[in-house]
């Protein structure tokens, strides 16, 4: 077994084991450790994963998928299924990420527990939640695809039932159903795929294979409608805001931050690859749904009086941003889409967890009780005021690439409809901009409320450490963008090839 293979198996064997290791490990606060060590391992072997014989820049010939690392052993042979897992430039940055936040997550509960149920058994449904995600990434299989993207639904319904808060179980049952509705989907889909080609292969699917027109015509209608209930984009997001309200503070991390990515990893990897010819006869309507996304996402927030209910919802503006860069079926719209999905997962994630901890700290979440907070813990404000300027794409952070990226696809793209949705997206970016101005001028500024006066002006060490990587990753990425763009140029080039 080479190192590239090894390292595939382990970051998802380590998780699954370590969820294992928690929970058998005596004493609350040790299995909490044995969970959180486990997560650390898995992110060292995410990131060697960059490491093997390919160029940053350089790809060669088709076959249009192309990963540097691969793992393919038999898996049901009287199916002709593989287990067979691979990493390129476009999945390697989702599994990093995914890794990271789980990390921070599982190191977040060693210093406090959401009410509600014992650490341990959130830690381990953590580590759960990180196979099927990472398996999703990782699958060049249709059918491990499927499998693995239905691992993430139990564990995830439990952390919001079990850890979420007053009105959780409603939450979590809205969650369930939406997902098995998109699941049903998805499954039909891969078997129409499946069927039509003789193999479940990703790699021999992408650019059709032989797929007649009609077959990649209702496959594309199929998959699309699927990963669009997960990422979710409108107007199937309704689950999303009261999954991320009641969710605690690590499950609505997790859920902006990798979560929803799964369904724009799997339209652009398997919807968009596999039924590229379905791809560019749904393009317009993908980018009527896109702007509409935006725009209403961000009319949305404008009216929203609840602070995790308000960046809830800021995520359907976002991930119609990233639904846009992929209609427009050019390098530039998927390297859009992609640097949006990073740079959401990194700014959400970070500021779901400073909404967990105003929310924690001054018990509750509206807007209109939370006035004043840079009087009395100006870090605090001062660490969500970074936060909501990233995610209203300033220039220098990492939420301005995707969404300028997109917006100028749109415009290259060309004709009156792309000009059009071009300009209405770039409405919607003012917008967001809009929403996040007014939510910093309630949170911050002002007299400050009764809830957020009694607060100390100090920060945990446990939350800096939990947040400052997340901090440095928005700079960085809006800094230097290349350290997404760059893996993903080639790998990109290829699939925009086969959609020609």
């Amino acid at each position: 077994m080479s190192l590239g293979e090894f390292l595939l198996a382990a970051v998802l064997a380590l998780p699954a084991v370590g969820a294992v290791l928690v929970a058998v490990t005596p004493g609350e606060r040790a299995a909490r450790l044995v969970g959180t060590a486990v997560a650390a391992l898995t992110l060292v072997g995410a990131v060697l994963l960059v490491f093997g014989d390919h160029g940053w820049f350089g790809y060669g010939p088709a076959p249009a998928v192309q990963p540097w690392h691969q793992l393919d052993l038999p898996w049901v042979p009287g199916l002709d299924l593989r287990f067979h897992l691979g990493v390129d430039g476009i999945s390697w940055p989702l599994v990093v990420l995914t890794a990271l936040l789980t990390l921070l997550c599982c190191g977040y509960t060693l210093w406090r527990v959401p009410a509600g149920g014992s650490g341990r058994a959130l830690v381990a449904l953590l580590l759960v939640v990180e196979v099927g995600i990472l398996g999703t990434f990782l699958a060049l299989d249709l059918v491990l695809f499927f499998a693995f993207f239905e691992v993430v639904l139990l564990p995830m319904y439990a952390i919001i039932a079990g850890w979420g808060g007053a009105d959780r179980r409603r939450a979590a049952r809205k969650f369930a159903l939406y997902t098995l509705f998109g699941s049903v989907l998805l499954l039909v889909g891969v078997y129409v795929v499946v069927a039509a080609a003789g193999t479940a292969d990703i790699v021999a699917l992408t650019g059709g294979a032989g797929l007649s027109r009609g077959t990649q015509l209702a496959a594309f209608t199929l998959l699309g409608l699927a990963f669009a209930v997960k990422a979710p984009l409108w107007p199937l997001h309704s689950w999303l805001p009261d999954a991320h309200t009641q969710a605690p503070t690590v499950g609505s991390v997790i859920l902006a931050g990798v979560l929803l990515k799964m369904g724009t990893y799997g339209l652009i990897r398997v919807a968009v690859g596999v039924a590229p010819e379905g791809a560019r006869w749904a393009a317009p309507v993908l980018g009527v749904l896109a702007v509409a996304a935006i725009l209403i996402g961000s009319l949305v927030c404008l009216a929203q009086d609840e602070l995790k209910r308000l960046i809830a919802y800021s995520s359907v503006g976002h991930m119609g941003f990233v639904l846009l860069g992929v209609a427009t079926l050019t390098a530039t719209g998927i390297q859009a889409a992609l640097i949006g999905n990073i740079a959401h997962g990194v700014i959400t994630g970070l500021l779901f967890f400073l909404a967990g901890a105003v929310k924690d700290r001054t018990h509750t979440g509206a807007l209109a009780e939370l006035s004043g907070l840079r009087e009395t813990a100006p870090r605090l404000a001062g660490l969500l005021g970074f936060a909501a300027v990233a995610s209203l794409g300033l220039p220098g952070l990492a939420g301005f690439w995707g969404e300028a990226f997109a917006v100028f696809a749109a415009v290259r793209r060309g004709g009156p409809l792309w000009t059009v949705l071009a300009v209405l997206a770039a409405v919607g970016g003012a917008l967001t901009a809009a929403y996040f101005l007014r939510l910093l001028r309630q949170v911050t500024h002002g007299r400050p409320s009764p809830a957020v006066g009694r607060l100390a002006p100090g920060l945990a060490g446990a939350e800096l450490t939990a947040w400052a990587p997340l901090v440095l990753l928005a700079l960085a990425v809006g800094l230097a963008p290349t350290l997404v763009l760059g893996l993903a140029t080639g790998p990109v080039d290829a699939l925009v090839g086969v959609l020609q």
